[in-house]
């Protein structure tokens, strides 16, 4: 689930952002906290979510709309990062409260966020004398390049100004810096690392307006909501097989998971393996679909048309034999 570090806010109608959790935690079937872990939150911050306290961010709305098939009320708002500065402050207090979160406060915690701010976006940013965007490495096509838009199509997002990968703190902390040396080796810029302390996802980010032109010009990114731009997989992935490939593997290893299936008969207990990919952009998942069907296995669509799984041992097999995982939680999983 990517979140921005500067992530667009959601504004249910009164009521409404309460009742969209509580109809979410039904149907997945989860407790308060097995929830707020899906997300990648604190408890406390879900609990403030269902009072209504602070609006949602628009990443975390959709992502839990996807995982559950639960849409977002019609009426919602969307407003920007920030929307509350422009009620009354000066060009000097946006600034602030960009870098800080507020204005006044502890000087210790003030500390603390600029060296976050400075760290994912403010040493990246256009010098305001020279006028000086910072170059960036632009690869040719490769299937490292097109494993990274994978990546991008699964867990990650673009603003104006950013490209953001959002993982798992812990489950994915070994493939966070496989991820990390990845944009590293195709772009030539070290990424930002973002840690908010109330929440179990650490956001990858990269804060070059270069980049972000280089996504939507040359691979065919889109900047703003996957969901509701139907995002598909860009048309020079699918022309060669190796890039298909890549691309797929950079999509499971982000928005897919390896399901244990247990069962018992007559005492005797099994256990075999499915993979899921969950998504809630029809021309995505359509793609998944093709390309599993064109490598010889046999994809099911379930979940009203949100998922795609493999489910025979065969095909399990085909899938990490051709395709492979460079995410250790998967590979942990299937292995084990």
């Amino acid at each position: 689930m990517a979140e921005s570090v500067i992530s667009q806010r959601v504004f249910f109608p009164k009521g409404e952002q309460k009742k969209f959790i509580k109809n979410v935690q039904s149907t997945l079937s989860l407790d308060s906290k097995a929830l707020a872990e899906l997300a990648g939150k604190s408890a406390r911050t879900l609990a403030d979510w269902k009072r209504e306290k602070f609006s949602m961010p628009l990443s975390a709305a959709e992502f839990l709309s996807e995982k559950s098939g639960i849409p977002l009320h019609a009426n919602v708002k969307i407003k920007e990062a920030y929307w509350y500065t422009s009620l009354g402050s000066s060009a000097g207090g946006t600034a602030v409260y960009e870098k800080y979160g507020h204005i006044g406060g502890d000087q210790e915690e003030r500390k603390e966020k600029w060296h976050i701010w400075w760290s994912t976006i403010g040493q990246f940013q256009k010098h305001a004398i020279l006028n000086i965007v910072k170059p960036i490495k632009k690869p040719i096509f490769s299937s490292s390049l097109a494993e990274f838009v994978g990546v991008i199509l699964g867990d990650g997002g673009l603003s104006k100004r950013q490209v953001v990968i959002t993982l798992h703190r812990y489950d994915d902390k070994a493939y966070s810096e496989y991820v990390r040396q990845l944009i590293k080796k195709l772009f030539q810029v070290t990424p930002g690392v973002y840690r908010n302390k109330k929440s179990l996802a650490d956001n990858i980010v990269i804060s070059r307006t270069e980049l972000v032109q280089f996504c939507v010009n040359k691979l065919g990114l889109k900047i703003g909501s996957k969901v509701r731009q139907q995002i598909d997989i860009p048309l020079w992935v699918k022309e060669r097989k190796s890039y298909r490939i890549a691309c797929l593997r950079g999509l499971v290893d982000t928005d897919g998971c390896v399901i244990k299936h247990r069962y018992s008969v007559k005492g005797k207990k099994y256990c075999y393996k499915k993979l899921s990919f969950t998504n809630s952009s029809v021309p995505l998942l359509r793609s998944v679909f093709e390309i599993l069907s064109t490598l010889g296995m046999k994809p099911r669509v379930t979940n009203n048309g949100k998922e795609v799984r493999l489910e025979s041992q065969s095909d399990m097999e085909r899938y990490f034999r051709l395709v492979g995982s460079n995410n250790p939680k998967h590979l942990n999983r299937w292995l084990n």
